[in-house]
C-alpha cells in the first residue's frame, strides 16, 4: 500500500489590514530610527591654536569654530604686553631706579593690555553683528584676540632690539599686520557666515587703530 501523503495545513491568512487614515484616527507612525550620537570634538590645545595660525588658519578656525579660547588670549595678552613693557626705556630706567615701582607700573600696563584686547574683541563682534553676522560673542572676541596677538609678536621682538625707524622693523610691521588683516576678515567670516567684503569692513577699524597706535608707534 502506498503511504498516504501528510496532510497539508492551510496556508496562514495575513492579519487584518489596518484601517484607512481618518480624521478621528490618523495613520500609524513608522518607527523612529535610532539618534546617532554625534562625533565628540576634540579639545583644542592653545599650542595647536597660536602655532597652526601660521601654517593651516583654515584648518585651525574650522577646527575652533564656535569655541572660546579664553585662556590662550589672556596668555598671549600677559606675553605681549610684557615684552612691550620691557622694550620701554622708561620702564628700564625705572627697573634701575626702583623695582617696586616699575612692577606696579608693569603690572598697570599689563591691565591695560587686557582691557584694550577686550575692547577690540567686543568692538569687532559688534560691528560684525551689525554688518548681519550671527556669531556668538565668546568665540568671535577671543579669537580675534588670539591672532591680533599672535601675528604682532614678531614684530613685537624685532622692535625690542632694533630701532622702530629701522627698515627691517617697519617691513616686519606691515607684513605682521597684512597678515593679521587677512586672518582676521577668515574669522569673522567664518564665525559670523559673512561675505568677503562684510568681513574686511567689520574688522577694518581696529586693525587700522592699531597700526596707527601700536605698530607704528616708536618702540625704545
Amino acid at each position: 500500500m502506498s503511504a498516504s501523503p501528510p496532510p497539508s495545513h492551510p496556508p496562514s491568512q495575513p492579519g487584518p489590514k489596518p484601517p484607512p487614515p481618518t480624521l478621528v484616527q490618523p495613520p500609524p507612525r513608522e518607527p523612529a530610527p535610532a539618534r546617532r550620537e554625534p562625533a565628540r570634538r576634540r579639545r583644542l590645545w592653545w599650542h595647536r591654536l597660536i602655532f597652526g595660525l601660521w601654517y593651516r588658519p583654515v584648518d585651525v578656525f574650522d577646527e575652533a569654530r564656535d569655541r572660546s579660547a579664553w585662556s590662550a588670549a589672556a596668555l598671549l595678552c600677559l606675553i605681549s604686553g610684557g615684552i612691550g613693557i620691557v622694550s620701554v626705556d622708561a620702564f628700564r630706567a625705572q627697573w634701575a631706579a626702583d623695582r617696586a615701582a616699575a612692577l606696579q607700573l608693569a603690572g598697570m600696563a599689563e591691565a591695560g593690555v587686557l582691557t584694550a584686547s577686550l575692547a577690540l574683541g567686543a568692538v569687532t563682534h559688534a560691528i560684525a553683528r551689525t554688518l548681519g553676522g550671527n556669531g556668538r560673542f565668546a568665540p568671535t572676541a577671543s579669537l580675534f584676540i588670539v591672532l591680533f596677538w599672535v601675528t604682532d609678536l614678531p614684530r613685537l621682538g624685532i622692535a625690542s632690539w632694533l630701532p622702530a625707524s629701522s627698515t627691517f622693523v617697519q617691513a616686519a610691521t606691515w607684513t605682521t599686520w597684512g597678515f593679521g588683516y587677512f586672518l582676521a576678515a577668515l574669522l569673522i567670516r567664518g564665525q559670523h557666515h559673512l561675505p568677503t567684503h562684510k568681513s574686511a569692513a567689520a574688522v577694518s577699524v581696529q586693525m587700522l587703530a592699531s597700526l596707527a597706535l601700536l605698530k607704528l608707534g616708536p618702540v625704545r
